[in-house]
């Protein structure tokens, strides 16, 4: 995937001036775009043709962003980046916690876009070179991206695949709820009012599926002041 002339974008914008300057850029950087005007018409495309990286706005006919979320998360793993005038911070964590992979407020640069680009498609490359991570009963298959306990499946939505993954990452280390949050949003700078909160419920949930007894977890291990880290 790391070869730009393969790499298909998908963008999902209803503004056809912001569809022509992103198709010049990623253009200009090598890759193949594909352009839809509403949600509903870019579920479509991303059912019937390869598309590597998709770019969505929010606010669109027929189809919102957040509903083409929902919609591609049960058929696809291509990375979604929401490129949107909406900079709330509620409407960030809606968007990641539906299973995007980034979030650029507009207006942007478009430079900023194809590196975004170029960061999420390295961690795919990373993904599909297929290492299965284990901590006791958990093991974590990052070429399929599914989580199992003691063989079981564990249902996990996006964001909690992304945190409990940069915890089996590295057994034992602490990581902040910062830098859980930037994982899920892919965005290592200051993080958005709220994300502690987020992160917070993210590790609820997680809890929930893999532990016996969340109360008192044997897994993710609450570090006061910290953040948090798994036991192997």
């Amino acid at each position: 995937m790391s070869d730009d002339a393969t790499v298909a974008v998908l963008i999902a914008e209803d503004d056809a001036d912001i569809v022509e300057i992103l198709r010049l850029y990623l253009m200009g950087a090598g890759y193949r775009v594909l352009a839809a005007p509403d949600g509903a018409s870019a579920l479509e495309i991303l059912r019937e043709q390869p598309v590597s990286v998709v770019l969505a706005d929010i606010m669109m006919p027929r189809m919102n962003g957040y509903d083409f979320i929902r919609e591609a998360r049960a058929f696809s793993r291509a990375p979604i980046i929401i490129v949107s005038a909406r900079s709330m911070a509620a409407d960030k964590v809606l968007g990641l916690d539906l299973g995007a992979d980034g979030y650029i407020t507009k207006p942007f640069d478009p430079m900023e876009v194809t590196a975004y680009i170029r960061a999420v498609l390295r961690r795919v490359d990373v993904a599909d070179e297929g290492q299965v991570l284990h901590a006791g009963d958990l093991a974590l298959d990052t070429e399929r991206l599914t989580l199992t306990r003691a063989g079981e499946p564990v249902p996990l939505t996006a964001a909690e695949l992304k945190i409990i993954t940069r915890l089996l990452s590295a057994p034992g280390r602490v990581f902040t709820k910062e830098q859980l949050y930037a994982c899920v949003t892919g965005d290592e700078s200051a993080p958005a009012a709220g994300c502690e909160s987020s992160v917070m419920v993210h590790i609820s949930n997680i809890r929930a599926k893999i532990e016996i007894d969340p109360s008192h977890p044997r897994y993710i291990k609450t570090v006061r002041g910290l953040g948090y880290r798994l036991e192997a």
